[in-house]
């Protein structure tokens, strides 16, 4: 069974390759070849054969592979996990790269990974990947405030949390990007997934997970899913897929 892990700012794919036609995500994407290499057509042109390679995010491209498992980790663009995961390879072209510094690790471990790895092996597998390990040192404000986006019924205004916290807007924002790596819209929007997600792994369908992530429709959750991250959510769901929700861990905005 393919499985998928989700953390607001990064998600994991591990299952059997998507067979995905030419597309682009507004996500970078961290594609690994468990049982053997793929290759990958930036468009228009250029190749790319690779066990392990980075696709930059709204880069068209046709990724074929030529095994049966697939591990698929998506990056939010310009996150501290993306900066510091493009420092990880040595090799490739100016759009695709490729020769990831701990690629052996990492495929030896990306075998393992399924619905049944445990959390912190999962994790640990995040972080030999991205090369960027996280520490607790956010501002306390800017983990509660990430906590109820988590958490709301719908999309918060960052002027709503500011006012809260007794801050300016553009103050808030500032602390915002420092404290997650990421921008407040951005982290926002994964929040969204997130919730529509966790309603998804209780068995609910795209109009109750709609209604959760704060989502006008479930045309518009599909419409944001496949905008984000290069494909429709009805292609991973038609696989029976098992779905983890996992909240930042107190060090883990940074």
């Amino acid at each position: 069974m393919a499985a998928v892990w989700l953390w607001p700012g990064r998600a994991l794919y591990a299952g059997p390759s998507l067979r995905l036609g030419p597309h682009s995500g507004a996500v970078a994407c961290l594609a690994v070849g468990v049982d053997a290499p793929f290759t990958v057509r930036p468009m228009p042109g250029g190749e790319v054969r690779a066990r392990v390679a980075l696709v930059p995010p709204r880069v068209r491209h046709r990724l074929t592979a030529s095994g049966d498992r697939m591990v698929f980790l998506y990056l939010d663009p310009g996150s501290a996990d993306d900066r510091a995961c493009r420092t990880c390879f040595t090799t490739g072209q100016e759009v695709v790269l490729a020769g990831h510094r701990h690629e052996d690790a990492l495929l030896a471990s990306a075998a393992e990974l399924s619905e049944h790895t445990p959390v912190p092996q999962v994790t640990a597998w995040v972080v030999r990947a991205t090369g960027h390990a996280t520490t607790s040192s956010a501002d306390p404000r800017i983990t509660a405030a990430a906590g109820r986006l988590i958490d709301a019924g719908e999309p918060l205004p960052a002027a709503l949390l500011a006012a809260e916290l007794g801050l300016s807007e553009s103050r808030f924002l500032r602390l915002f990007r420092d404290g997650t790596g990421t921008s407040y819209r951005r982290y926002r929007l994964w929040t969204q997934m997130h919730r529509a997600a966790r309603a998804l792994a209780a068995g609910h369908n795209l109009t109750r997970a709609a209604a959760d992530g704060g989502f006008a429709s479930p045309s518009h959750l599909s419409t944001a899913f496949h905008a984000m991250f290069g494909l429709p959510p009805s292609a991973l769901l038609a696989r029976g897929l098992a779905i983890r929700c996992l909240d930042p861990s107190p060090g883990a905005l940074t």
